[in-house]
């Protein structure tokens, strides 16, 4: 080739690498990507330093939290999957938009976030895990696996004609991280209007369990040994008469496990480990499965973000598009020897917050500023340039994420209540409230379901400055009187503020205050219905009732 040549096939290079960003004029308003991974929690993301870190899981991620705003106390209102979701798109909490448990539904009628981003001029879509049983439809375009959704050979729902569900997407051979990341990408190259900005909801299936990986993930941290929690092994002064029973009889029955003190639910039976020759030796062991399987779950997703974002520096995206990454909640990765979520211990309760955007959010940056997923539409709605509905009990935060400054009025406190007693995981019902310094828990211990098992009402107090693991409950120490006095206070107060006054539920509302003040009458009363739980869970099954002749 000659100089000539040479020349040419550069200019032409040089051409072909620039032309996709200038496909179009950019929109005055920015595009917004909200990535969401199911159960992702911030104890295994790189970026938030926790044990987990070294491993280095996370590259991806971390690289955005580099670039973008880290939020160190981002906290889910309700640590199950579909209650969140619906938190997220009504910008309300569950007592207000209904979605109590894995059963709640989400009409098109209150899917608010998409139909204000259509207001506001915006393209909108929704690819991934989308599990509010009803049709997406307020979305421009959606492709939905259907309920949770399979991690092998998945299937997607579309729009079409006929009743929801609609048309059917096949992607066999595939995982399905590796499936809604194609999906993504498909719809960015041949649906997106580039004359448009868009909002795009882009929800992974993993890690969620079962944490089935793709195969090539087989040799990840295959020879290393998993940091482990403290309390995975020890935590005598942890949790109350509501999560251990009275002198700890519940202690089988309140939360699944990771070593077999749970026998009904626990990752040695779950994973056959049992004929190890020690518990110790099982619990470890099944410690190691567990968080392997979860971890090479979370690197696919990683591996995945980072096709993304070279896809979005390649066709002028990156920069003119604010991106979230997040997770619906927390999870519980074998701290105080618990698995999944639901509970409101940091681990849990916390979601991971991550936002990139260089034309509004300085590179580098962290805050502490309590926000919960209540205020995440509001917030995407104010990066739009629209106003939230009144419907919306959040706030956005926008502000924050531009000045690293909290407004003077900002909410010193999250909110939070699980609803689903005893569900799948033996996690009693309860609510609190979490400050930067303190976490006040109330296990009232009843369920939506007057015929549902009671558990013994009882209350945690953590000082997070001094216990940032959350293993000494102070509540009953005389230095935390006043306190927990405050506390239970402000609690009352968020309560009449938000709403959440039990009139929906006036049984379990009664319950709430009969045990409120926890004096010496409430606590043998709690007492009796420990003893009362366990002699139902010790009881021999009732034999199958006899077939009537005909």
């Amino acid at each position: 080739m000659n100089h000539s040549s040479a020349f040419l096939a550069a200019v032409l290079l040089m051409s072909l690498a620039v032309l996709p960003a200038a496909e179009s004029p950019k929109p005055a308003k920015p595009n917004i990507i909200y990535i969401m991974s199911d159960d992702h929690t911030s104890q295994a993301i790189g970026a938030y330093g926790g044990r987990l870190a070294k491993l280095n899981p996370t590259p991806t991620i971390d690289r955005l939290a580099k670039e973008g705003m880290l939020f160190e106390n981002c906290f889910v209102t309700n640590s199950i999957c579909t209650p969140s979701r619906a938190c997220v798109l009504t910008g309300q909490y569950n007592h207000v938009n209904k979605v109590y448990d894995l059963n709640g539904r989400l009409e098109p009628a209150r899917q608010s976030l998409p139909a204000e981003m259509k207001k506001a001029g915006y393209q909108t879509a929704m690819i991934g895990k989308w599990h509010l049983v009803e049709e997406p439809a307020t979305f421009d375009y959606y492709c939905v696996l259907p309920g949770q959704g399979a991690y092998f050979d998945p299937t997607f729902l579309t729009r079409g004609s006929g009743p929801w569900p609609r048309n059917v997407i096949e992607r066999k051979g595939q995982h399905v991280t590796d499936a809604i990341l194609n999906l993504v990408l498909e719809w960015m190259k041949t649906q997106r209007d580039p004359d448009k900005p868009f909002f795009l909801m882009y929800h992974n299936k993993a890690p969620h369990d079962m944490f089935e990986y793709a195969p090539r993930y087989e040799e990840y941290l295959k020879n290393v040994a998993i940091p482990e929690p403290a309390s995975l092994w020890s935590q005598p002064t942890f949790g109350s008469l509501a999560t251990r029973g009275y002198h700890d009889e519940l202690l089988p029955y309140i939360g699944t496990s990771i070593g077999t003190r749970n026998p009904r639910r626990n990752y040695v039976k779950e994973w056959n480990h049992g004929a190890l020759p020690d518990e110790e030796q099982r619990k470890r062991v099944a410690y190691n499965d567990y968080l392997k399987r979860y971890l090479r779950c979370v690197k696919g997703v990683d591996d995945s973000l980072a096709i993304f974002f070279d896809y979005l520096r390649s066709a002028g995206l990156m920069d003119n598009t604010v991106i979230i990454y997040t997770s619906d909640q927390g999870m519980m990765l074998g701290e105080h020897d618990y698995m999944d979520k639901r509970w409101m211990y940091d681990e849990s309760e916390r979601m991971p917050f991550i936002i990139r955007y260089p034309r509004g959010i300085k590179p580098g940056t962290r805050t502490d500023a309590i926000v919960e997923n209540v205020d995440f539409a509001p917030t995407l709605l104010d990066f739009a340039g629209a106003r939230s509905p009144g419907s919306m009990q959040g706030r956005s935060f926008k502000s924050i994420c531009e000045t690293s400054r909290e407004p003077a009025d900002w909410k010193k406190a999250a909110y939070y209540r699980y609803w689903m007693h005893l569900a799948h995981h033996d996690n009693p019902g309860n609510l609190g409230l979490r400050t930067k310094d303190y976490k006040l828990i109330f296990y009232y211990g009843m369920g939506r379901d007057e015929k549902s098992f009671r558990t013994p009402p009882g209350w945690e107090l953590y000082d997070l400055k001094k216990d940032p693991l959350e293993v000494v409950n102070v509540y009953d120490h005389p230095a935390y009187a006043s306190v927990v006095t405050d506390l239970k206070k402000q609690l009352a107060e968020r309560r009449r503020a938000i709403g959440d006054d039990g009139r929906d539920y006036p049984q379990i509302e009664a319950v709430v205050q009969e045990f409120w003040d926890y004096d010496a009458t409430a606590r043998a009363k709690a007492e009796q219905i420990s003893h009362g739980y366990r002699a139902k869970m010790e009881a021999p099954p009732a034999p199958p009732a006899k077939k009537k002749k005909s």
